[in-house]
C-alpha cells in the first residue's frame, strides 16, 4: 500500500492519510458498520465499553479474512456526540498501533437504535503474494553428435 498525503494540500488534522493506494490484484474486504454489541446481546452504556467492543469486532472479521489492522485502508466513524471523540480515538488509537488509513468521521443524529454511541466500518486490502519463481536448474545442454563422414 502506498500512502498519500500531497504536500500541495494540509497535513492531515488526526491520526490518518488523506489517501492509500492499493497495489493490483489485492482481495478486498468490505466490513458491515459494527457496534459496540457483545454476542450475548449486550451493550455498554459508555463510549468507551462500544468502541472497545466495535473494534474487537472488527479485527475479529478481519482476521477471519486472513487479514490485520494494517491491511485496513478506509474507515468511517459514526458517533452521535462530538464530545465522545477523544474517548473513542483513544480507543482506536490502541487498535490501529500507529496505522494511519484514510478516514472519515461524522457526527450523526442516532444510530439504529438509541442505546448506540458508536459504529466503525472499515475496507481492508491485502496485497497479493507474489508467486514464487521456481527455481528449477537451467536445463544442461546436449553436446551435439559429429557425424563422421
Amino acid at each position: 500500500m502506498k500512502i498519500h498525503n500531497p504536500p500541495a494540500i494540509a497535513d492531515p488534522i488526526g491520526t490518518y492519510s488523506h489517501g492509500i493506494e492499493v497495489p493490483p490484484n489485492a482481495r478486498w474486504l468490505y466490513v458491515a458498520g459494527q457496534i459496540g454489541i457483545r454476542k450475548d446481546g449486550s451493550v455498554p452504556a459508555t463510549v468507551e465499553g462500544q468502541s472497545e467492543i466495535a473494534w474487537q469486532n472488527v479485527v475479529a472479521i478481519l482476521a477471519a479474512a486472513g487479514m490485520k489492522v494494517t491491511d485496513i485502508v478506509k474507515m468511517t466513524q459514526f458517533l452521535v456526540n462530538l464530545e465522545d471523540f477523544p474517548k473513542y480515538a483513544a480507543t482506536r488509537a490502541k487498535f490501529l498501533v500507529g496505522h494511519r488509513p484514510a478516514s472519515t468521521g461524522l457526527v450523526i443524529r442516532s444510530l439504529v437504535k438509541p442505546e448506540y454511541l458508536v459504529e466503525v466500518e472499515v475496507v481492508a486490502a491485502k496485497a497479493a503474494l507474489a508467486k514464487a519463481a521456481a527455481k528449477r536448474p537451467a536445463p544442461k545442454k546436449r553436446a551435439a553428435k559429429r557425424k563422421k563422414r
